[in-house]
């Protein structure tokens, strides 16, 4: 029987090492493109035949006029001050919805699900037009506006679904203590949401880092371009791509989103386990 189980064991631990491995490929293969040059890129070797470490400072000041350094400090600047807003609206919301009773509020929550399931693309004429009105199209306002307004229904959900799983004793025992409402969300309920908070946050930072779309729409000025912005320039129809310097460059923003994965793996895990939403 032991046997039968080890072998089963066995099996498990090489299908999952080959899915691992089929799974990372394409982070070994982008490593090895980047040390490759234009003519080394179309071949199957994950390897170069010859290393090129120069890549990296070609492609750091590959835009003329600006180093990449200014486009990585355009995607922090957006990226946090949106995941600020989406933790500080979310929250709120999510309480709201959570512990509070108002009118409609099954009503609304219902709303708030209809949202969740909205193809973006549906709504993008309709906010483009609004920025347009309010004069933002050029700037940063509409990709990091709209977060301190709750519009990410998905992080909402995901919130109130942990706040459901904090017993309500905790409630009511502060309200015998003579905890107003405020009070329970700010010193019991929301201290306890943080794995909620920190899964919320990797997603946010994670999404608005990537958005090509939005940013492409929005930003029209090269100063104000992101890192997703400024690989684009790479693909330039009236010159040869630079194709090493490119993936070099691209190998780079992949690292912020590595980084804080890996440090915030466990919160990020026990986020997503209490809260029940499963990917």
């Amino acid at each position: 029987m032991g046997i039968r189980v080890k072998r089963q064991n066995l099996v498990q631990y090489i299908f999952l090492t080959l899915c691992s491995i089929v799974m990372i490929y394409p982070v070994f293969w982008l490593v090895g493109s980047s040390l490759k040059s234009n003519e080394d890129i179309p071949k199957a070797n994950l390897i170069p035949s010859e290393f090129h470490w120069d890549n990296f400072s070609n492609g750091w000041t590959a835009i003329p006029g600006f180093s990449f350094a200014h486009f990585f400090y355009n995607s922090f600047f957006i990226a946090v001050l949106s995941v600020i807003g989406t933790l500080i609206s979310s929250a709120f919301v999510a309480f709201g919805f959570a512990r509070l009773n108002f009118p409609l509020k099954k009503m609304w929550f219902a709303i708030l699900m209809l949202t969740l399931m909205l193809p973006a693309q549906v709504t993008l004429v309709p906010q483009y037009i609004l920025f347009k009105y309010f004069d933002w199209v050029g700037t940063t306002l509409p990709l990091i506006v709209p977060h301190f307004l709750a519009v990410s229904p998905f992080f909402v959900f995901l919130i109130i679904q942990f706040i459901r799983g904090i017993p309500r004793d905790l409630d009511e025992s502060a309200k015998i203590d003579g905890c107003s409402t405020p009070g329970i969300a700010f010193k019991i309920v929301l201290p306890l949401c943080s794995p909620a908070f920190i899964t919320t946050a990797i997603f946010s930072f994670i999404w608005t880092w990537d958005d090509f779309l939005g940013q492409m729409i929005y930003l029209t000025d090269t100063a104000k371009y992101t890192v997703p912005l400024a690989l684009r320039l790479f693909l330039d129809n009236s010159s040869a791509v630079t194709w090493g310097p490119m993936y070099a460059m691209s190998l780079l923003s992949v690292i912020p989103c590595f980084i804080i994965f890996i440090l915030a793996q466990k919160y990020f895990v026990e986020g997503i386990t209490t809260t029940g939403i499963k990917g």
